[in-house]
């Protein structure tokens, strides 16, 4: 089964320097039926305008990915972390038992687009971590790229939970696919481009919920960018 969420169903909060899509309910946007998938919590598509930024804030038990589009956005953290996060870098941070950390667009003028993804962790009470890594173009097209995994098998970054999180960059009508093996389900994310997975059409911003399929095919139907969760 294949459960379709349009990109114009999200939530969508415009404060001035963030332009923000909830894919779950997040802040202000609240919808029963997408809580979260499995343990997939948060898929926020955010564009942060040039010099603005998040604010020094907190987070506790959660795993936090963040995946850059375009631009750069500088990260620091009560860890002592201080870094700077590209197009194709993944960056993994494990809120444990606490963590501070802002967020920040330094370019005067070039916005930032983004998609934060928040994962439930199997175990609360870690000790808070960080962890990023480069994943080069040359990596994630025409393929899928395994980009964080519980194992961190592959030069992934480490997730303290059962996902397999695959990114892709496709050209128009390549295709890749995907096994499921049983028991397992799958969230697929346009983060741009268009694309139609095992026939139905999904856009940019669109996204699908899979359970109780053996494979996925994936086609670009236009230049596309794309996650892929695996998922207990």
């Amino acid at each position: 089964m294949i459960t379709v969420k349009k990109s114009e169903a999200r939530g969508h909060a415009n404060r001035g320097w963030l332009d923000s899509y909830h894919t779950f309910s997040f802040a202000d946007y609240y919808d029963s039926k997408y809580m979260n998938f499995r343990s997939l919590r948060v898929i926020n598509e955010d564009v942060v305008s040039p010099g603005k930024g998040f604010g020094t804030h907190g987070h506790s038990d959660m795993e936090i990915i963040t995946y850059v589009l375009e631009g750069v956005l500088e990260h620091k953290d009560s860890l002592g972390t201080g870094a700077t996060i590209k197009p194709g870098e993944v960056q993994r941070m494990s809120a444990g038992t606490g963590i501070q950390h802002s967020e920040f667009n330094h370019s005067q003028t070039d916005p930032v687009h983004l998609l934060q993804i928040w994962l439930l962790p199997d175990t609360k009470g870690l000790q808070p971590s960080y962890e990023q890594r480069d994943f080069p173009l040359a990596e994630r097209h025409g393929k899928l790229r395994l980009v964080a995994a519980r194992d961190a098998r592959d030069g992934a970054v480490k997730v303290h939970q059962d996902v397999d999180l695959y990114a892709a960059v496709l050209d128009k009508k390549s295709r890749v696919s995907h096994a499921l093996q049983p028991n397992r389900h799958a969230w697929v994310q346009v983060a741009r481009g268009a694309v139609l997975l095992n026939g139905l059409p999904l856009e940019n911003g669109d996204a699908a919920a899979v359970s109780g399929e053996s494979e996925l095919a994936i086609e670009a139907t236009e230049d596309a960018e794309i996650l892929l969760f695996d998922l207990a």
